[in-house]
């Protein structure tokens, strides 16, 4: 870690400058680490609290040296179905940006160098890094979205498959994908609100010809929340149709169970009469008694399975 007059030389030399700005990246830094940067860019002690503890919302808060914008990177392991989200947040003052990252997912790497291919952008000064990694990370939902959709795909063709191959934990799998999205959508949703005012004038600490860059990152987000939107409709129609799906089931076990304990209840009304042992039973001296009653328990047996086969309850 550079010393705290290395920072402030730096800085000097950047705003004597008028084209340059100082950016330090930090990853999980401590109090200690912290309190090197915020003595000499005077961060806000409420934006630092938020950036040490992270866990927040995505949000834009302006200060009077500096803005404090919350990002939230999501990364998507398909074998596992299972969305992670990381924080990024940013200190974009005079002539310097402080980007503090939690979580693993970083997408700083590709925004610098994709900045220094594209001096246009460059010239912005600290505003150009707060558009590139907002339109990295907003680019990456896009990818992540397009990902949970297909996994989508296939779990929905499990909910409908034929009844010998739908799982056991499909309505698990399914409330599982569903809590995922909604993890996803705690990192896009909130996000709209800070960038919608960054379209706006009256920023402080933001380019005036920048403004059309995140103007373009807010329409590349909406489309990302409408897509997540879709995503939780659709999930919650599959959720519907599968707990419909096990209802039919589960009423066509009854309906078979029923059957055939009607079919087993002739036979056994037929037996209790004849165990009995009454002395005035005419039919028990008949020589052809015993076939006869089998006869009829069979024929009633198979006159109800063919109307219960009829039904559909077979």
């Amino acid at each position: 870690m550079e010393r705290p007059s290395d920072y402030s030389d730096a800085l000097d030399e950047a705003r004597a400058a008028g084209d340059a700005f100082l950016w330090i990246g930090l990853h999980e830094p401590t109090e200690a680490e912290f309190e090197l940067v915020t003595s000499e860019f005077g961060l806000h002690p409420l934006a630092v609290e938020d950036a040490l503890h992270a866990h927040q919302r995505p949000k834009l808060e302006v200060y009077s040296d500096s803005l404090f914008l919350v990002l939230k990177p999501v990364s998507y392991d398909e074998s596992t179905a299972t969305v992670t989200a990381g924080e990024l947040m940013l200190f974009v003052g005079d002539s310097f940006v402080v980007t503090v990252r939690h979580g693993e997912t970083n997408p700083l790497g590709a925004v610098r160098e994709r900045l220094e291919e594209e001096p246009e952008v460059l010239r912005h000064g600290p505003t150009a890094v707060m558009y590139a990694v907002s339109d990295a990370i907003v680019d990456h939902y896009m990818e992540v979205a397009a990902d949970l959709q297909v996994s989508l795909d296939g779990l929905e063709e499990d909910v409908f498959a034929p009844d010998g191959q739908i799982g056991r934990d499909t309505a698990g799998r399914i409330y599982g994908f569903k809590r995922q999205v909604l993890g996803f959508r705690r990192a896009t949703g909130p996000l709209a609100e800070p960038l919608e005012r960054l379209v706006r004038p009256g920023v402080p600490f933001v380019h005036e010809e920048s403004r059309p860059f995140f103007r373009d990152v807010s329409d590349h987000l909406t489309r990302v929340n409408e897509q997540v939107d879709s995503l939780d409709r659709l999930l919650s129609d599959i959720l519907s149709a599968n707990l419909a799906q096990m209802s039919v089931r589960q009423n066509d076990n009854t309906r078979k169970i029923s059957a055939w304990a009607a079919m087993f209840a002739i036979p056994t009304a037929i037996a209790g009469v004849y165990g009995m042992n009454f002395d005035h039973m005419p039919e028990l001296h008949w020589v052809w008694a015993y076939p006869a009653v089998l006869a009829l328990i069979g024929g009633a047996c198979l006159l109800l399975f063919r109307v219960f086969k009829r039904r559909g309850w077979m």
